[in-house]
């Protein structure tokens, strides 16, 4: 297919872990759905912490997709990807502070 014949691999592999995470996301809406939230902030801090893992992991794509390498151009793949473990930690550090 065109996908795997034209995408580099880094991308493949952001790919999969975009896949990963909303697998996760999706399970946890489930088990909230079946199970309850009983510890809401868990519940509630662990899917924030999906969602938000991956729109940091669509904006890192984006940045590292040779496709858009005219828009940003002042950005190398290095940055991209340093910005994007920042943005990580500062995430868990809100998400490990809200859970308590």
């Amino acid at each position: 297919s065109e996908y795997s014949a034209k995408t580099p691999q880094k991308l493949k592999l952001i790919d999969a872990y975009l896949g990963y995470i909303m697998l996760t996301g999706i399970f946890q809406f489930a088990y909230c759905c079946l199970v309850g939230t009983f510890p809401f902030n868990a519940f509630l801090s662990g899917f924030i912490s999906t969602v938000a893992s991956f729109i940091l992991g669509v904006c890192l794509r984006i940045q590292t997709n040779p496709a858009n390498m005219t828009v940003f151009k002042d950005i190398s793949v290095e940055r991209a990807f340093a910005d994007f473990i920042f943005a990580h930690c500062v995430l868990h550090l809100v998400v490990m502070n809200f859970i308590g």
